[in-house]
């Protein structure tokens, strides 16, 4: 008996972890989702098949989970429901699983004779209720996470608002481009910095922080329109400093290369090469697995399990920021943003190599060595060549996220955006 039970939870979490890492790798919410309620009940419908073929004590109650998990599954990867239905959906499953497990456990305890069903059964019916709770938590947490208040303003750029937040006066305009997956709040301490002598402006991109999800994936180059729309519509024309903080350099690239005569300096700040297929050795391996993982994400954000893993991140962000910070990136939101935004990658880097020089406009490189990949520094190297009134400058004591989130690191980067700010304004070299 115990071959049967426990060799049907097996196979269905087995078929489950190959669907997700395999064939499907990369897909939707509702596919990824979908394909492992599919696996376990594929797993508690061995459980019914085998348990009355094999032994004599026929588990039958388990097609009941095997029919609700499968139709399930099947409806979810069928109709491919958007983010907002399944978010409706998420006030609902978390009481259906329950009442779910409640059946099971009651139908275990009149079928199975056996401290098998302590040993084994029980073990996954409480799982499945730490998922039904994380689910639940997860739910409301998001909706406190949206009641906050927004600061700056939602400008409508197309089909989709985007949240900007510009402070401080003076020109040039600084504009903040956050990295892969990232939101604004991480910049704080930055953005306060830069603001005590010009006008600053963070903004979230499509499917983070308050900004509303963009209808389909976008590349880079849609990433740049959408930014000058909505520079454009707040009220904040150029010339703007532009500063790009890890994949945020590839987009500042593609800005200037779209509108270079909108653009009066640079500043990358651990920025991507455009060619980390070549110039980083280890960058293929790491892409290759990213799309299995970030494809993953989504689901799990929907069982509150990063909520526990950012539970203790960003802890070096003034508080406000840090809060704002741990709840976006808890969020299914941005996972889904994120996603979307690693599966157009490659062509957003294809898109910034038409950027090949910024003539002699002021650009500062700043490198963050603490457990920087093989090759990064030479890569960071080859983005000072866009400009002959360039500087490059090496971080020894920091790493690429506190670079821009920690006091130390946001002084260095400040003081670079503001060195490229004076020389715009004087007309002179950038300051060593």
């Amino acid at each position: 008996m115990f071959i049967c039970i426990a060799g049907s939870q097996i196979v269905g979490l087995a078929v489950a972890i190959f669907l997700v890492t395999g064939p499907l790798a990369g897909g939707s919410e509702p596919t990824i989702t979908g394909s492992v309620l599919l696996a376990l009940g594929l797993g508690w419908g061995l459980l019914a098949i085998l348990s009355t073929r094999i032994t004599d004590q026929p588990q039958r109650w388990a097609l009941v989970p095997a029919a609700s998990m499968g139709l399930v599954g099947l409806g979810l990867i069928v109709a491919q429901p958007s983010t907002d239905v399944i978010g409706i959906l998420s006030w609902i499953w978390p009481l259906a699983l329950v009442a779910l497990v409640i059946f099971m456990v009651i139908s275990a305890r009149a079928s199975l004779r056996s401290r098998l069903r302590r040993w084994v059964l029980y073990p996954v019916f409480a799982i499945l209720v730490l998922v039904a709770v994380g689910g639940a938590a997860e739910a409301i947490m998001e909706l406190g996470d949206r009641a906050a208040p927004m600061t700056g303003q939602l400008v409508d750029v197309g089909d989709h608002s985007l949240r900007i937040n510009c402070t401080g006066v003076g020109s040039p305009t600084v504009v903040l481009e956050s990295g892969l997956g990232e939101s604004s709040f991480y910049w704080a301490r930055i953005s306060a910095a830069v603001a005590a002598t010009t006008k600053v402006c963070v903004y979230d991109r499509a499917g983070r922080g308050w900004s509303e999800s963009a209808p389909k994936p976008q590349d880079g180059l849609a990433v740049a329109a959408d930014l000058h729309t909505l520079l454009t519509k707040s009220s904040n024309p150029g010339p703007y400093v532009l500063v790009g903080h890890s994949s945020g350099g590839v987009y500042v690239r593609i800005f200037a290369a779209k509108y270079p005569d909108e653009v009066a300096g640079m500043v990358m700040l651990d920025a991507q090469p455009p060619d980390p297929f070549t110039s980083l050795p280890d960058y293929s391996a790491f892409y290759s697995s990213t799309p299995t993982l970030y494809g993953i994400l989504p689901s799990v954000a929907r069982l509150g399990v990063l909520r526990l893993a950012y539970g203790s991140a960003f802890g070096d962000l003034p508080a406000a920021a840090r809060d704002e910070e741990r709840g976006d990136q808890a969020s299914v939101r941005l996972q889904v943003s994120a996603r979307d935004e690693i599966a157009q990658l490659r062509a957003s880097l294809q898109e910034a190599r038409a950027l090949t020089s910024l003539g002699a406009r002021p650009l500062v490189v700043v490198t963050a060595v603490l457990e920087a990949p093989a090759g990064w520094v030479p890569a960071q190297d080859g983005l000072v060549s866009l400009s002959t009134n360039s500087v490059h400058r090496v971080m020894q004591g920091l790493s690429h996220v506190p670079l821009i989130t920690s006091e130390s690191g946001a002084t260095a980067s400040s003081k670079a955006i503001l060195d490229v700010v004076a020389a715009v304004r004087t007309g002179a070299r950038v300051a060593n």
